[in-house]
């Protein structure tokens, strides 16, 4: 009897993905306006933040402070601790599959990452909605009605600022390993035998 190479390959280009998680970020949101010519990049990773300089989160939250927002403090944010744990799990359970090589392997893989990536997602929307919604009602500027949510994915104007929000290079590999681990198990052929 012999298998199918396909799966394995599939799956081992998932696995290669989740790992280059650790090297890219994940997610971008880009601010420009008038008085920030370059303007201000944050690049959300799967454990830190960072941005278009050393100091992006301190100018950001010099900015929030005058409108309200809560300041962005990377230590608090406890998804930055676990997720790099959550990666290297599934990195773990993809060799598995791997070493396994069965359909219901394949499959068990790729739903959970659809449905973490899902939770992520959602996760990461509570906290824009969060920090563009609960307001200090002290704030120096307030402008009644006015909430200050970046987009999840897309454009959006935020008073003198255009703000753009969309994926950077680990969230595209995070999705190349979700559809690479759906190929491993869809192109998973039973071995057919060999009569002699």
């Amino acid at each position: 009897m012999q298998k199918s190479k396909a799966p394995r390959v599939w799956m081992s280009i998932a696995i290669l993905s989740l790992i280059g998680v650790f090297f890219f970020p994940l997610w971008q949101i880009t601010l420009d306006a008038a008085q920030f010519p370059e303007g201000l990049r944050m690049d959300i990773w799967i454990n830190k933040i960072s941005g278009s300089s050393k100091n992006i989160i301190q100018n950001v939250n010099i900015l929030n402070h005058y409108i309200g927002m809560q300041y962005i403090e990377p230590d608090s944010i406890k998804e930055l601790k676990y997720f790099p744990y959550v990666n290297i799990g599934l990195i773990v359970l993809g060799v598995l599959a791997f070493i396994i090589n069965k359909k219901w392997s394949y499959l068990f893989w790729v739903i959970l990452v659809a449905i973490l990536g899902a939770l992520g997602i959602y996760d990461f929307y509570l906290w824009l909605y969060d920090y563009g919604h609960n307001l200090d009602p002290m704030a120096p500027i307030k402008i009644p009605g006015m909430t200050y949510m970046p987009p999840l994915l897309g454009e959006k104007d935020l008073l003198n600022f255009y703000v753009t929000s969309y994926p950077a290079i680990g969230g595209i590999l995070l999705g190349v390993a979700t559809i690479s681990g759906a190929f491993a198990f869809l192109s998973y052929k039973k071995p057919k035998r060999k009569y002699y």
